[in-house]
């Protein structure tokens, strides 16, 4: 039996910015940060890295710099989704030229492909670049949904090799889970629920939290894998506050406010998102303090 090739606690990491560029040292400093709080991999430039704002030549500089960072000691899946079919092959493409170990690859957003388009899209993806794909489901920012028939028949391909479901939606992954193909990384989206997606099977977690609290979220994980549910419950409840707190703001906002707090990087965000507003603030503070972050 082949296991998935992506597990455990990956990282949505955050894009520091400072002075309107892209801060190198702070984003390498918090890649350093996540490594040693045992998380098992890192995404540069999703959602969470402010993709959309970032320019192409950003884009791949970010990817780029976190694999030479990361050094083979973790998994590295390179956030390369795009509109167009021809844009994220070549952010796919750039990826593997530096080193990647996948792409997360979300949903063409905005225009709204049928599920026999996204299918197209994922197979051109998939015949284009010999490198593991990570399918990406959050149909509250795309605008479509990834439909669980369409993922197992994706799951098929040969480059395809798991999906991030951050739909929050439990009942899905039992369905993928018996319909995908053997070895398909079934990872959660939705840092609330990633316990229980854990226990109807699942694979991991691509996480906003563990920017903040990589330790924390690394000691659940690693409490299911040696069957310690109650431990594993004891952590999410430290943690659920802080994982609805995270976005009690327009995310990354309240991370990178957190992350300012710790002295890790600035708050600086890209318009048309901005800092972390100020009524939000003692909640999340008192959802740190619950947590342990920064003790």
């Amino acid at each position: 039996m082949t296991g998935p090739l992506f597990k455990g606690v990956i990282t949505a990491l955050i894009t520091p910015f400072r002075d309107g560029k892209v801060d190198e040292t702070a984003f390498c400093q918090l890649i350093e940060r996540q490594i040693s709080g045992g998380v098992h991999g890192v995404v540069p430039v999703g959602t969470t890295g402010e993709s959309a704002t970032v320019s192409v030549d950003e884009h791949k500089r970010i990817v780029e710099l976190c694999v030479n960072t990361v050094a083979g000691r973790a998994r590295v899946i390179a956030g390369a989704g795009a509109s167009a079919t021809d844009k994220a092959i070549d952010l796919v493409r750039h990826a593997k030229t530096v080193g990647a170990d996948g792409a997360l690859v979300v949903t063409p957003y905005y225009n709204r492909p049928s599920q026999e388009g996204l299918y197209a899209h994922f197979a051109a993806i998939n015949d284009a670049v010999q490198l593991p794909v990570v399918l990406y489901n959050v149909p509250g920012r795309t605008g479509v949904d990834l439909a669980d028939a369409t993922t197992a028949r994706l799951s098929k391909l040969p480059n395809v090799v798991g999906i991030k479901d951050a739909t929050g939606d439990l009942g899905r992954i039992s369905r993928q889970r018996l319909d995908c193909a053997e070895g398909f990384s079934l990872i959660s989206g939705d840092d609330p629920s990633w316990l229980g997606y854990l226990a109807h099977g699942g694979h991991g977690v691509i996480s906003v939290t563990s920017n903040v609290a990589p330790r924390a979220m690394a000691d659940l994980y690693e409490a299911t894998i040696a069957g310690n549910w109650d431990g594993a419950r004891a952590v999410q409840d430290r943690l659920i506050g802080l994982h609805k707190a995270l976005f009690m703001d327009s995310s990354p906002s309240p991370a990178k406010y957190v992350l300012a707090k710790l002295g890790l990087c600035s708050e600086e965000i890209r318009l048309p998102l901005v800092r972390c507003n100020d009524a939000a603030k003692p909640s999340i503070d008192a959802a740190l303090a619950v947590a342990g972050v920064g003790e």
